[in-house]
């Protein structure tokens, strides 16, 4: 299939996905931009393999934002994510993979298929991490001093919230080895990744996905904790990650760099989990 005719494809595949998303409030106006973007790149650059991880990624993490919601609307006020994502949030989480995807064009190798698999994994793990974190019933301890903080506070992890994080980055790396199984059932070659040491390439991605996801969803965690814009929020006398809140009332900053928002710390997470994903890559292929 060629780069021209895998565009169309990726406008037309990502704009129906897109749609679907918007009709269930699962994405804005702006996300369903965001997402064409994104997909029509991931597919149209790197392939069939590539799209439907990043499709994997979206419908998973749709899902976990709905489940138990009512449970979690009070904590999720802390978070600057919601369940209806934008074009920044869906830049944020399918940015790197976007890049690496054209990347792959000018450097054909294997080796960009494992920093895709690793940015996937790490904006999945990061995103279940936090979805289902929520719902621990003990509270979560700050990533830099282990002190304990109230659920849905930055840089805060918990053990439900790292099982989670762990199960979201061996899905991906799972949903790859699927993916190769089929491409090479049907005759495609994907970075001649399958037949590597006599086994499916996909099983070689496993380590890639786990670790670049975990690698991943910590770093967001660290940077939660350390360096992301954290505010105040006089109306509900809590902190946040919003600059304003739904009603337009300004926050007041507590900490952090200003521009290093929730969607910032997503891609430079992501970008971290792409270079766990090759590094592990190169030690295991």
């Amino acid at each position: 299939m060629g780069l021209l005719i895998r565009l169309g494809v990726g406008v037309v595949a990502s704009g129906l996905v897109g749609l679907a998303a918007y009709c269930r409030r699962s994405l804005s106006k702006s996300g369903v931009v965001g997402a064409m973007l994104v997909g029509t790149a991931i597919f149209g650059f790197g392939g069939w393999v590539w799209g439907l991880l990043l499709i994997t990624f979206f419908v998973l993490s749709s899902l976990l934002s709905r489940y138990q919601q009512a449970a979690k609307r009070g904590l999720a006020e802390k978070s600057a994510k919601g369940h209806q994502r934008d074009l920044g949030q869906a830049l944020a989480n399918g940015g790197a993979g976007a890049l690496i995807a054209l990347a792959s064009l000018f450097y054909p190798a294997p080796v960009m298929l494992a920093a895709f698999v690793g940015a996937m994994a790490a904006v999945n793990a990061d995103t279940w991490a936090t979805e289902l974190g929520l719902l621990s019933r003990r509270p979560p301890r700050l990533v830099t001093t282990w002190e304990v903080v109230e659920p849905g506070t930055s840089g805060g992890v918990s053990a439900v919230g790292t099982l989670a994080s762990l199960a979201g980055a061996l899905t991906i790396g799972v949903a790859t080895i699927g993916l190769l199984m089929i491409d090479g059932l049907l005759g495609g070659s994907v970075n001649d990744l399958v037949g590597v040491r006599g086994v499916p390439g996909g099983v070689l991605l496993i380590p890639s996905a786990v670790l670049g996801g975990v690698v991943g969803s910590l770093f967001d965690s660290l940077l939660g904790a350390t360096v992301q814009a954290i505010y105040y929020s006089p109306t509900r006398q809590q902190k946040t990650e919003k600059k304003t809140d739904s009603d337009g009332t300004p926050n007041v900053h507590l900490r952090g760099w200003r521009w290093l928002g929730n969607d910032c710390v997503n891609f430079v997470s992501s970008v971290v989990g792409a270079l766990a994903g090759a590094l592990v890559w190169g030690v295991v292929r």
